[in-house]
């Protein structure tokens, strides 16, 4: 089994389900609550596990109640936890989540231990990394971490895959352009190129802003709207959603990210790897939670094969 190496965020999802959000000062009763293992990085590499992928995650934790939990969490779905370190005196990271009645959310993330996690972590892991097909990042940890592990794989020849979330303005497009994949969703993308994604057409405008720049490839994730792959050769490819009634979109994103890592390094094909991905999402937002909703590889491919072209 060709491996992946997930190089990122790790968070403790602290979500209640509300009917409206409280206004400042005000108070309210929510119907629910419920805690669970996520972050960006952590959720990916569940997702591409979860599926069969050989995962290897180098993250930070804190040395609080959450720790261990967020360790073995790795480790019950086979996922190399060797370069899962703890930090001294910090917090581990958490992500109050906070879902209406219509599965929207918002969330907030205090980083904590992720801040920690600097490039001599890539060093410290670099002959595991060697040997894995795909490095996957995002941005909850520091930028430099994330520009050395880019420089890493470019020398290394190991393909990388970007997912810029959350959005930072200041992160360097160079370095972008360094990937083979760049994943932004349409929010993200507003937020690096600064124009409008409320259409389709203003989507793939925006994103040929990055192309023009350097990118090969980017992948932009549309929610019920499906997903965009366009390359700097000019390909074009819209894939459709699959239609289901969600309960909560925490973590789809993810979801799509680790499953089309996962579909990808074992195809190399991009319309398949994105057609899963787009079934895989769709799935997760059918269940509450974030790796709580990732179906297993049995599940999924019940799911799939109902809903194949």
């Amino acid at each position: 089994m060709k491996s992946i190496a997930v190089i990122g965020s790790n968070m403790v999802d602290l979500i209640s389900y509300t009917h409206r959000m409280p206004k400042e000062g005000e108070t309210l009763e929510a119907p629910s609550f419920r805690m669970g293992c996520g972050g960006k990085g952590a959720n990916q590499a569940v997702a591409a596990a979860k599926l069969g992928s050989s995962v290897v995650m180098v993250s930070k934790v804190g040395d609080d109640m959450f720790a261990d939990n967020t360790i073995r969490n790795f480790q019950s779905y086979g996922i190399d936890t060797k370069y899962v370190q703890k930090v001294l005196h910090t917090s581990s990271g958490v992500a109050p989540i906070f879902v209406n009645p219509s599965s929207q959310n918002s969330i907030l993330i205090i980083k904590g231990a992720n801040e920690f996690l600097k490039p001599a972590d890539i060093d410290k892991a670099a002959e595991t990394l060697k040997k894995v097909e795909l490095i996957v990042l995002q941005l909850e940890v520091p930028l430099e971490t994330v520009y050395y592990a880019i420089e890493f794989a470019n020398k290394h020849n190991i393909k990388v895959l970007l997912n810029p979330a959350p959005a930072v303005p200041e992160l360097d497009i160079e370095y972008a352009c360094r990937c083979d994949f760049f994943i932004p969703n349409e929010t993200e993308l507003e937020i690096l190129v600064g124009k409008p994604v409320d259409t389709i057409e203003e989507i793939r405008d925006a994103a040929k802003v990055l192309l023009d720049r350097g990118l090969s490839n980017i992948i932009v994730t549309l929610g019920a709207r499906g997903s965009l792959w366009l390359t700097k050769d000019g390909s074009e490819l819209l894939v459709d959603p699959i239609k289901v009634d969600a309960i909560d979109t925490s973590g789809a994103g993810d979801a799509f990210i680790g499953c089309f890592s996962h579909y990808f390094v074992q195809s190399g094909d991009v319309e398949f790897s994105m057609k899963k991905a787009s079934m895989f999402a769709a799935m997760s937002v059918t269940e509450k939670g974030t790796q709580f909703s990732y179906p297993s590889i049995e599940q999924f491919n019940e799911f799939a094969e109902k809903h194949a072209n």
